[in-house]
This record gives C-alpha cells, structure tokens and sequence, in this order.
C-alpha cells in the first residue's frame, strides 16, 4: 500500500491500542512534520520504516536479531543523571524497540544522518564512522560516563545558563498560568486520566509532593499519543515527572512481534547507566524532567534560528559524534540476548555493504516523503 493508506491504517490501529484515547490535534501536527523534510518524515514514521526496510534493503533480514533501538536517528541522543548522580550520554528513546536484525539499527542511524544533510560530511564518512565507533563498542561496551571522561562530549553538552532559563519557561506554573503557551494545558487534578496520574504520583520523591497536572505536545513519531506532566515544589525548588501512553513497536506491528513495550528492558540493558526515573508502569511510560538534560540537534527549528546561535553550539553531528553514536549502540545491542554473534556477522559483511544500504534506504524513505508531501499539499 501507499504511505497515505499505510498512515491511515496505522492510526485506526494506534486508537485501538490507545483505547480511543488518541490526541487528534497532535496528529494534525506530525502530518505537517512528515511534510516538512525527508530527515522529519523519517523520525515521524517508524512504522512504516518497519513495513518497507525489506524492500529497499533485503539483505538485512540476515544475521543475529538482537533487541533493537528500532527508531534510532541522530537525534535520539541525549543525557541524563545516573543513580550515582554522574551525567551520563547516549540513547535516551527506546519506544519502538524490539527484536530485529541488529544491522537494521546502524543502517538507520547512518540513513538519519544522511537524510539530515549534515554538513561538511560524506555518506562515506557518516558510514565509517559508524561502523568504526560501533566496532569499538562490541569490543569495549560502556556507558558514556562523562563526569571525568570524554571532555570533548562533556564541554558540549553541559547546559548552559540560557538553556536552564528556556526549560522553566516551558514548565514553571506561573509562567503557564500567565502566557498560556498554545502546546501545554492545565488538567484539574480530579479530571486527570487515573492511569497517568497514579504513574506521575508513584514517581514523586515522597508523598508530601503537590503537583499541578498538564498535558504537553512534544515528540515527533509519538505525536497522536496522550502526554502530560506533573510539576510542583520539592525541597527548595520545583521537580517535573512527565508520564506518556506507550503502546507496543511499530516493528512488532509489521512483523508480527511481541505484544509487550520493550523501551524499560534495553533501558536498563547490561552496559547502561540508566536514568533511576526512566520507568515503565503498564502502557505509560514515566520520567523526570529536568533542565539538567541537554538533546541533540541537527539544526535550530524554524524561527529559533537568533536563539540557537546564542546558545553553545548544537551544530554536533560530525564524525566523532557519528563515532561515539556507533559506539552507544553497539554496547546497547551488547547487553541483550545472541548478542555474541553479532562481531562475525559483521566481519563477513563484505566491503561497502553500509554505504549500499543507506543510499538505497535514503532513497525509499525520500521518495515515500515526496508522495506525501504531495497528498499533504494537495489536502
């Protein structure tokens, strides 16, 4: 079927799964997102990653099936703080993981880049540095640990003071209360969802805690689904907890998989220092919110282009980012299950195999974009 058939079926089935509790106005908003530039359509449609990935790229049904990232792209990094407080750098999104081919993960990161026109990089430099971090990884898999380590990635993604003051924008009170920002509502607490508000009071610090309740529009391939947060004072300050419906990967949907979110699980996978608020309770995923936690960009959103440039530089995604993403994911796939077998398979790849790969997946997924492109356009 076409993209517009296969977004409309995936959508009647995300409201099934969601209960009926699918947020309209939010799709609206990803529609736009998937017009907007093949990198966008990529990071907004994984299901349909997963319908179509075989066809551009058979060969990747082959080696060890590992749990997967699934919807992995340059801009599902991120940190975070540990148990022990250190900060701590790699993937921060696994709501499409699953069990596929673990080669599938490091065609797709190499693709977003791709796809995101990084510039001053080759399709050939964006491979090797890949496979070399990756290569790295099953090796020596780790956490990035960034307390005494990696300066390099630390003296980036340290927020800055700016950064701080434009995260308690979004979500101090007083400011909502006065600005009334189009993308957060207040939810009067008897009227909150009892699932989504039982999972936010369970991830307080204690039970002294009083929070106000909001929902918020964030996101890009999770756009439809219900999210709010709870934010209230704690301590001397305010403390946010932000709970969102998962449902199960768009991979299981495609090929049959597992009914069960798998995000907790690779998680806390044996080479991660996990964020100790990252949990799973039933179909809602809760964790905290705090301006501590620095995202990567490829480029600023449209009209923050002033904003971004006084910020400490986000422009990151060159070789050595590239790298030290092929190595977070290798030490992801590392500590699941047949994970042993992946550093044969990848040794009898033969030469090129990544560069072939991505230039035929960055080909389907931009052609799937143009169509819908066209049908956005022509609404």
């Amino acid at each position: 079927m076409d993209i517009v058939k296969s977004a409309r079926r995936y959508e009647r089935w995300l409201r099934h799964q969601l209960d009926g509790d699918l947020v309209k106005e939010d799709l609206a908003a990803k529609h736009d997102k998937m017009a907007a530039d093949a990198f966008q359509f990529l990071r907004a449609t994984y299901w349909r990653w997963a319908e179509t990935i075989y066809d551009a790229c058979p060969d990747l049904k082959h080696g060890p099936h590992v749990l997967s990232v699934g919807d992995i792209h340059v801009e599902n990094f991120g940190t975070w703080r540990d148990a022990e407080g250190r900060l701590v750098w790699g993937v921060n999104d696994f709501d499409e993981a699953a069990r596929m081919p673990y080669a599938l993960d490091i065609v797709r990161l190499a693709a977003s880049a791709e796809l995101a026109k990084v510039p001053g990089i080759t399709k050939e430099d964006i491979c090797s540095a890949i496979l070399d971090g990756y290569r790295a990884g099953l090796v020596s898999p780790r956490p990035f640990v960034l307390d005494r380590a990696h300066r390099w990635l630390r003296d980036i993604v340290v927020v800055s003071t700016d950064a701080r003051k434009e995260f308690w924008k979004k979500f101090d009170p007083q400011r909502i209360a006065e600005k009334k920002p189009k993308k957060v509502t207040p939810v009067p607490a008897d009227e909150m969802p009892r699932r989504f508000r039982k999972a936010i009071d369970r991830a307080q610090p204690d039970d002294d805690v009083r929070l106000l309740y909001f929902t918020r529009v964030a996101g890009t391939g999770s756009l439809g689904r219900p999210r709010f947060f709870g934010v209230g004072p704690w301590r001397g300050d305010l403390i946010v907890r932000e709970a969102k419906a998962m449902v199960r990967s768009g991979w299981a949907l495609a090929h049959h998989g597992s009914h069960n979110a798998r995000c907790a699980e690779i998680a806390n996978g044996r080479h991660r220092s996990p964020d100790p608020t990252y949990c799973l309770r039933g179909h809602v995923l809760v964790r905290r919110l705090s301006p501590n936690d620095f995202k990567i960009e490829v480029k600023p959103k449209a009209g923050e282009e002033e904003k971004y440039n006084a910020l400490p530089p986000k422009q990151l995604v060159n070789a050595r980012m590239l790298g030290a993403m092929g190595h977070d994911l290798a030490a992801i796939h590392r500590g699941t299950r047949d994970a042993d077998d992946i550093a044969a398979d990848l040794t009898a790849r033969a030469d090129g195999w990544l560069e072939e790969a991505v230039s035929a997946a960055a080909a389907a997924v931009t052609a799937e974009w143009r169509e819908w492109r066209r049908h956005h356009k022509g609404k």
